[in-house]
């Protein structure tokens, strides 16, 4: 088996509307990047694990914390409308043109979703490694619930055979969770500026996840690291 470059990429950027300073701010004592970065570095299939911001500050916290920080984010890839691919895009390109470093795969996490486990990181990468023919795995939510959307002026039911059966009965739908753990083939992003691929493999996580944005989500996440025993797995 030919050795993969394998990089996990954590977007950081300083600016946020909704809750200002939320990267580095505390979730019981400890930074909230300190809960993506620690999975990420025990995760056993990772080569390195990068931090692209434009925070001084938050680059500080990340080396501390003993992840890389190669380069300083350009101001025009960290707007409020800077989607995701071209962040990841930037990075992998970055350590191609200054680096000389050829990444193979790499892993998105995305450091307000928690909560990661570093064995999820580990099988997603693995999965890639050992199926030239897959192009991404990554973390998903098996829901049961039933899904609409509106087209035009009308709302439709996006699986219609399924919305009068019992739970019990229901194949899930799939929720992408990626920010949990995603690896994909470095040429998906720097070629077509995709995260995900076509042939894919998932993992189900029935955990719940606190995607942290508000002050509420800061809350919610301590009472569960707190007071939820199947939660203490993620304390720091």
């Amino acid at each position: 088996m030919t050795k993969k470059n394998v990089v996990a990429i954590i977007p950081a950027r300083g600016g946020s509307k909704g809750l200002p300073g939320k990267n580095i701010k505390t979730l019981l004592g400890k930074p909230l990047i300190q809960y993506t970065i620690a999975p990420a570095l025990k995760a056993k299939l990772l080569d390195r694990v990068i931090v692209s911001t434009d925070d001084t500050e938050i680059a500080r916290v990340v080396k501390k914390l003993g992840a890389e920080v190669p380069f300083v984010r350009p101001a025009e890839l960290a707007q409020d409308l800077t989607t995701t691919e071209a962040v990841l895009k930037h990075a992998v390109l970055w350590l191609q043109e200054n680096e000389g470093y050829e990444t193979d795969i790499f892993v998105y996490l995305q450091l307000t979703d928690l909560f990661k486990k570093h064995e999820f990181i580990d099988e997603v990468v693995r999965l890639l490694i050992d199926n030239d023919g897959l192009e991404s795995a990554f973390v998903v939510y098996p829901d049961h619930k039933n899904y609409w959307r509106k087209v035009g002026e009308e709302y439709v039911r996006l699986i219609p055979s399924v919305h009068h059966m019992p739970r019990q009965l229901k194949a899930p739908v799939y929720r992408e969770d990626t920010g949990l753990g995603c690896a994909s083939r470095a040429w998906l992003i720097t070629e077509q500026e995709r995260r995900v691929g076509d042939r894919v493999k998932i993992i189900e996580n029935e955990d719940f996840m606190v995607d942290i944005h508000t002050e509420f989500d800061f809350w919610l996440a301590e009472k569960l690291l707190k007071e939820r025993p199947e939660y203490r797995q993620y304390l720091l």
